[in-house]
């Protein structure tokens, strides 16, 4: 999903790159536990450039995640899933990876030129491709309602606008590997230091 949004793309099918993790001792079932992991297996499959993030999506950070997104990079979350695929807060026992491709700001004023409106959405601005423009401000961190990611979950059918303080809440408390899937009888490839050590707190950059 994620190689798709590169320029140039680089699709690869999902059987592919989770038996190219079996190979690689990364999964046994298809789960990831571990950024690290992830970022080899992207960066060999589609032969991209990879940044592990670490320290959450908050602080210095935030301003590297939004202008990644705005320069039009993905960037792979992990995250605990709600029924509706919307962050949620489950210390980590529904923990899954979802791929943001873009931001929507909201900001007092609209830098010029270089942005367009959209045509159905007043109010909404784009950037018109091969004109120069100047960066958006960013709104203060802290700021509610003020950033949100698009984001697609693997099992999602629909990208879906996630509030940037929700996605970072959810990151930053994924600690414990599900109850339920310890007693399913199958096994799991979990990192050293288990899901706190391999998710909390952590993303994976994608550059061309």
């Amino acid at each position: 999903m994620a190689g798709t949004l590169l320029v140039p793309p680089c699709g690869i099918p999902l059987e592919r790159l989770v038996q190219m993790a079996m190979e690689r001792g990364y999964t046994a079932q298809g789960e990831m536990f571990s950024v690290a992991d992830m970022g080899r297996l992207a960066e060999e499959a589609l032969g991209c450039e990879v940044e592990l993030l670490r320290g959450g999506l908050g602080g210095p950070n935030r301003d590297r995640v939004l202008q990644h997104l705005i320069a039009g990079h993905p960037l792979l979350i992990p995250y605990d899933e709600d029924f509706n695929h919307e962050p949620c807060q489950r210390k980590g026992h529904k923990a899954h990876w979802a791929v943001s491709m873009g931001v929507l700001l909201g900001v007092r004023c609209v830098p010029s030129p270089g942005y367009a409106e959209d045509t159905e959405l007043p109010g909404l601005f784009h950037p018109v491709p091969g004109m120069p423009h100047q960066p958006p401000p960013l709104p203060e961190e802290g700021s509610q309602g003020a950033v949100y990611l698009l984001a697609k979950q693997g099992k999602s059918w629909h990208y879906q606008l996630w509030d940037y303080n929700q996605v970072q809440d959810s990151n930053l408390q994924l600690t414990d590997f599900s109850p339920s899937r310890a007693t399913d009888g199958r096994t799991y490839v979990v990192p050293a230091g288990g899901v706190r050590a391999g998710l909390c707190g952590q993303a994976v950059l994608l550059r061309p």
